[in-house]
């Protein structure tokens, strides 16, 4: 436990360097790594995290550089990480940050570190132009992605890459999704005005703020009127855009965005899927918030025996587990989490979820696959290789959304099961 106050910087700085230690060690924050964070602090922490990750690359770039040696005391290297990020980001309180920081690695290793945690971040102070140079002028360190990650951008968007790239580096927009069923999207944009939160109307039924703000700040969030979503995932109810009345699979669901769009545009007999009980559970928390309905099961989709009661389904939404390059800048720790072997992994996952759930599909029936991914392999390579073996399975429309400061990186291909 530390012994810092739990409203200065100094515990903000350590509680993000064990944070980052443990996702360079190979956790995900998905498992929950914030929540140990008092929950006071958790916002300053999470910045931390999220910023720090995102300019990992600069970071490590400047110690190879600070460092006479390899440090290896995986925290201490964690912390001046993301103090490095801080004296970036606040410029106006540098001396602030390295004594917070100091204090900090006094928590750590007995506190024998402290003098080195001082001695390297003043002496980046002193070298940051030079540094900060340095940085700009080498192509690949300023990119800030593995370098298995860059080639694969490098070859697949010889032209957008750079864009693609600056995008993932960037902290991500907040896009909102207004619940046609209780409000109309003007008269949700005037509550948002109302609470000085400028909004910009986007897609069928979406927003986006001009800054992002906490939901407990959004007006009705709780009764149900809107929800967060990125305008990009919006984009899959309306490319499947079930009839009314509709037998409809949202066949990887949680946690529930889709499905809940699905279910506000019409009344449907929809039954989602998810392969983990407690992801199913944040599918029925997602709709009982918004008032809607539908069949909720556990269940692995590819094992048709284990959920199927026969019935073809008219419309089908496989958005398909996948290494969610699209969205890495709201998941910064999937860039050092990662490994290139990671593509062929979820590719051979995605044909075997889409091989399974074809059959399910009626005849003239319509299939929407989805991933957040922008890898090729998982995408329009992946709807190659599946036509040949379906040759059934019609185009009707493809789609490669690139990350941008409007929206993230999605994919979508509706196809058509042919009579």
């Amino acid at each position: 436990m530390s012994r810092l106050p739990h409203n200065s910087l100094a515990y903000a700085l350590l509680e993000a360097a064990r944070i980052d230690t443990a996702v360079l060690a190979g956790q995900s924050l998905a498992d929950g790594l914030l929540t140990r964070v008092d929950p006071a602090a958790r916002p300053a922490v999470q910045d931390l995290v999220y910023g720090s990750l995102r300019a990992y690359g600069r970071g490590d770039f400047y110690l190879a550089r600070l460092l006479e040696k390899p440090l290896y005391v995986d925290e201490v290297r964690a912390l001046l990480l993301v103090a490095l990020y801080r004296l970036e980001t606040r410029p106006d309180v540098v001396h602030t940050v390295v004594d917070q920081a100091v204090s900090a690695a006094g928590e750590i290793a007995g506190g024998n570190f402290r003098g080195l945690v001082n001695g390297v971040l003043r002496n980046f102070l002193r070298q940051q132009p030079a540094l900060t140079a340095a940085f700009a002028a080498d192509a690949g360190a300023a990119a800030m992605y593995p370098d298995w990650w860059l080639a694969q951008l490098q070859a697949a968007y010889p032209n957008d890459w750079p864009a693609i790239v600056a995008a993932g580096n960037a902290p991500p927009p907040m896009g909102l999704r207004v619940n046609s069923r209780r409000i109309t999207r003007d008269e949700y944009q005037a509550l948002l005005a109302a609470e000085h939160i400028a909004a910009t109307p986007v897609g069928e039924c979406g927003l986006a703020l001009d800054r992002p703000v906490s939901v407990d700040a959004l007006p009705g969030f709780a009764d149900g009127l809107v929800s967060v979503q990125d305008p990009g995932a919006q984009k899959a109810a309306t490319l499947l855009a079930p009839a009314p009345g509709s037998h409809v699979l949202d066949a990887c669901a949680a946690p529930g965005g889709k499905t809940a769009h699905l279910l506000e545009r019409s009344d449907l007999d929809l039954l989602a899927l998810d392969l983990k009980p407690a992801r199913c559970r944040r599918i029925a928390e997602t709709l009982t918030r918004l008032g809607l309905t539908a069949r909720i099961e556990a269940a692995d989709c590819a094992k048709l025996t284990s959920w199927w009661d026969g019935r073809p389904f008219d419309a089908v939404l496989a958005d398909v587990p996948c290494t969610a390059s699209g969205v890495v800048r709201r998941n910064p720790d999937a860039k050092w989490l990662r490994r290139e072997a990671d593509i062929a992994s979820f590719a051979a996952t995605q044909a075997r979820i889409l091989d399974a759930l074809w059959p399910v599909l009626r005849p003239g029936g319509k299939l929407l696959y989805a991933t957040c991914s922008v890898f090729p392999a998982e995408n329009g390579g992946q709807i190659d290789r599946f036509i040949e073996r379906q040759p059934q399975a019609r185009r009707c429309h493809e789609e490669q959304l690139l990350p941008t400061a409007e929206h993230d990186g999605f994919f979508y291909c509706l196809l058509e099961k042919r009579d």
